[in-house]
């Protein structure tokens, strides 16, 4: 939010206005104050579109359309006032952080993270598109990040604004790589145009980059209408319904409810209490996203009135002091110091899998026995172990995979189940190595620091296995 600049106003209709929260094509948005204390956000449109006759019949029918949509996922307009000097609309205040903003400072969202905005997305275009309405500019700066879900606002004036500029200038209002074939050709919009949009929308969460790459605007609508998107960077499996949504063909495009369907969140297996339902409310997020989410803002507290200053009473004889009562505070109890936040969890974890990546390696070069290394005589009989390491350390590539994109998620399941497996294969095999080895000779001298090695790799994999972030249980009450 930025301060509000000489030219900004000061009042917008009932609402006090306190900041400048960003800029548009249709104008400024700001942060206002109801007389209640209640924050909008307050959208002023531009002189040069306030004067259009035609702008302002299609900005009251898209805003009467608009106060039809009452979806969780959107932020609802509480306000309006078509026939103002100039127009402006009022939608509710949503705390949040843009997704482009998010993206751009925290990287590129995981796999779940991306099916859960991809959800609540779902959700708010069935809400816009059963009010009759089609959004037409679905785009990162257009999703507010919020702890308990994304908002989509910007919904039910772009019809005005777009109408006004192929009347004025032939132009097509909308952001160049995120709008769908059919709006760049002329062809009618429908509700599949959002549709391809979201889907661009979630490329970009789960790349950094749109699907259609970056370049000037010329260059992205080329590609839009004439290549096909590049998903290659998708974090798979899981979104494999992006590249349905980016069909050239809106009608080979899936439905807004079957998108809610498939993209509907499971409740975790392990289940939780209504009393967890608000610190968990945001484990859909990325961590270093949810961290950054801006706190909610409140409405300034009013001065007290001034209160009339009372004559000092006469003193009163002194009397004894009285002990407090049990069960009265100290009206000044001192507050005890916030405890400092844990660490992050994957802090304990990236450790042992490089260590036990590392120890893997040595122990395929240096001599295991008879001064023989196991990557030289894998025809030989050691081919066993060079399978184990290889598995093991796909493995501990694929935590720490997981961990750099989501350091304060759980690692997903599968891959814990496959770390624990091939932990217990490399373990097994070493134990049988050195059981047939003092079998055979009586002793384990012949066992070379390679052996060693790979038995200190196994027990840090081992050791990892108890350092995976994993979803905390409900406390037994």
């Amino acid at each position: 939010m930025s301060e509000l600049q000489p030219t900004d106003p000061r009042q917008v209709g009932r609402y006090r206005i306190t900041g400048l929260l960003g800029a548009g094509g249709m104008g400024r948005v700001y942060l206002g104050h109801s007389p209640g204390g209640r924050l909008v956000a307050v959208k002023v449109v531009r002189p040069d579109l306030a004067e259009d006759p035609g702008f302002r019949r299609r900005f009251a029918r898209e805003v009467a359309a608009a106060r039809k949509v009452n979806g969780f996922f959107t932020a609802a307009v509480v306000d309006a006032d078509p026939d103002g000097s100039p127009p402006w609309l009022a939608t509710a205040y949503v705390p949040g952080l843009p997704l482009d903003k998010a993206v751009a400072a925290h990287g590129p969202w995981p796999a779940e993270s991306v099916r859960a905005l991809g959800a609540g997305l779902a959700e708010a275009l069935e809400a816009i598109h059963a009010a009759g309405l089609v959004h037409r500019d679905l785009k990162p700066s257009n999703v507010l990040i919020a702890p308990d879900g994304p908002r989509v606002v910007d919904f039910g004036i772009s019809v005005a604004a777009e109408a006004t500029a192929l009347t004025s200038t032939g132009m097509v209002v909308g952001t160049p790589g995120f709008m769908a074939p059919e709006q760049l050709t002329g062809k009618p919009v429908t509700p599949a145009t959002d549709v391809f949009a979201l889907g661009a929308v979630l490329a970009y969460a789960a790349t950094g980059v749109g699907p259609f790459g970056a370049g000037s605007a010329q260059a992205l609508n080329f590609r839009i209408v004439y290549e096909e998107p590049d998903l290659a960077e998708l974090p798979a499996p899981g979104l494999e319904i992006i590249a349905r949504c980016l069909a050239k063909d809106h009608a080979r495009r899936p439905a807004v409810a079957e998108l809610v369907e498939e993209l509907a969140l499971v409740p975790p297996a392990d289940g939780y209490t209504p009393t967890e339902v608000v610190p968990r409310a945001a484990a859909w997020l990325p961590g270093p996203v949810a961290r950054a989410l801006p706190a909610t803002v409140t409405a300034p507290t009013p001065p007290a009135p001034p209160q009339p200053v009372a004559a000092p009473p006469d003193p009163a004889p002194a009397q004894p002091a009285a002990a407090p009562a049990a069960d009265v505070p100290p009206a000044h109890a001192p507050v005890p110091p916030a405890a400092p936040a844990p660490p992050p969890a994957h802090h304990r974890a990236v450790l042992p899998l490089w260590t036990a990546l590392v120890a893997l390696a040595f122990a395929m070069v240096l001599p295991a026995s008879h001064g023989e290394n196991v990557a030289k005589y894998l025809d030989e009989g050691s081919w066993p172990f060079a399978v184990v390491a290889v598995l093991s350390a796909g493995t501990s590539a694929a935590a720490l995979t997981v961990l750099r994109r989501a350091p304060a998620a759980p690692v997903p399941r599968w891959i814990r189940r496959l770390h624990m497996l091939t932990t217990a294969l490399s373990t097994a095999l070493f134990a049988v190595f050195v059981i047939l080895t003092y079998d055979d000779e009586g002793d384990l001298d012949s066992l070379g620091p390679g052996a060693w090695i790979f038995a200190f790799g196994c027990a840090v994999l081992t050791y990892s296995l108890f350092r995976f972030p994993t979803p905390r249980r409900p406390p037994a009450p």
